[in-house]
């Protein structure tokens, strides 16, 4: 084996690592942020891309982010009360299939301002405060979390995944800006969190009151949400490091791979954190065309299952939902999805 392909084998067992480790051992998935610090630490260094510039960019890049999850979570723990009011107003005037497609429609539209983590934990205040059947609540979370999903890659307010997109693309050729992703992306995603939302409403009425329903675990510490921000901090902060130290395996398989093919085999997003697959896959020497594949069978994908994405995490966490009734309402809703806008991103 000739030096050249030293460092790639090296890179290809540390995203095997960073790929199945979080699925499979529970230790791994509870400390994720530090494992995946370790990981990019690791490929940075058999990549040989150290340097200032990544150093800096490792600790710049992720604050907007970080802070934005500080500020909002202050805010958010003061207007708990308003939320519920909020709710119980908008049932009374809209009625309940209305009521629950404008808070999905919602929350998308303004997840990637308020972030993601933050609409997750406003949505399992919504569910707690509405008490409905446990049936039609899991569609309702289910619903919601696409949308906060594909809603948050906006912008890189909204979650990792955009945060580390437009930090891998500011430069030459794409010189991604505030903006990059939704001009890219607005015409794909916001159909999606509408059709996303009246999909909520179909199976819920008035008569779906009932006793057994989800309800969140607790109300949010001062603690809580400082530890929040800082796993978020390093979160972005190993995925910048290992975006970059597995930029050369990137460049030599998935840059290659058709567009059509990486959209299906971004479908292991569904069990592995899409940020974090994003982090390793793209390069600046993609096109458009290859990105916007790329990245919404990331976001499609993430939803069908707990791990896919942040807001899955947490508002399973949250509501005590459960993994088998998760994927069960979840799946199929991201099999039509994938399917949809696979048929209109070849056709357009």
């Amino acid at each position: 084996m000739s030096p050249g392909y030293l460092p790639l084998a090296a890179l290809t067992i540390i995203m095997a690592l960073v790929l199945f480790l979080p699925f499979s051992v529970r230790k791994v998935e509870e400390e994720l942020e530090f494992f995946l610090l370790v990981m990019g630490l690791m490929a940075v260094t058999a990549s040989g891309r150290w340097s200032l510039h990544l150093v800096r960019e490792s600790l710049v890049e992720p604050i907007k982010i970080a802070v934005a999850v500080l500020i909002v979570g202050f805010f958010f723990r003061l207007g708990r009360r308003f939320v519920h009011q909020a709710v119980q107003g908008l049932t009374r005037r809209l009625g309940m299939r209305l009521a629950l497609a404008a808070i999905v429609l919602i929350l998308g539209l303004s997840s990637s301002v308020i972030t993601a983590i933050i609409a997750a934990l406003v949505l399992a205040e919504v569910v707690t405060a509405l008490r409905l059947e446990r049936r039609c609540e899991l569609r309702l979370v289910v619903c919601a979390c696409y949308a906060i999903g594909l809603g948050a890659a906006l912008t890189p307010l909204g979650e990792p995944l955009s945060t580390i997109v437009v930090a891998k693309l500011k430069g030459p050729p794409h010189n991604a800006d505030f903006f990059y992703l939704a001009r890219l992306l607005g015409f794909w995603i916001v159909p999606g969190i509408a059709l996303v939302a009246a999909w909520s409403s179909l199976a819920c009425t008035e008569a779906a009151l009932g006793e057994k329903s989800l309800s969140e675990d607790k109300p949010e510490r001062t603690r809580d949400i400082l530890v929040r921000a800082l796993k978020v901090y390093l979160f972005v902060m190993a995925l910048v490091y290992l975006g970059s130290g597995l930029g050369p395996l990137a460049e030599r398989t998935v840059a290659l791979a058709p567009d059509w093919a990486l959209y299906w085999i971004n479908s292991v997003s569904a069990v592995l954190d899409n940020a974090t697959l994003a982090a390793a896959e793209i390069v600046p020497s993609m096109s458009q065309g290859k990105i916007k594949f790329l990245v919404l069978g990331l976001l499609i994908s993430g939803g069908m299952l707990i791990p896919g994405n942040i807001p899955n995490i947490i508002s399973a966490a949250k509501l005590n939902i459960r993994s088998r009734e998760w994927a069960r309402a979840a799946v199929p809703l991201g099999l039509v999805l994938m399917t949809v806008y696979f048929l209109l991103l070849i056709l357009l």
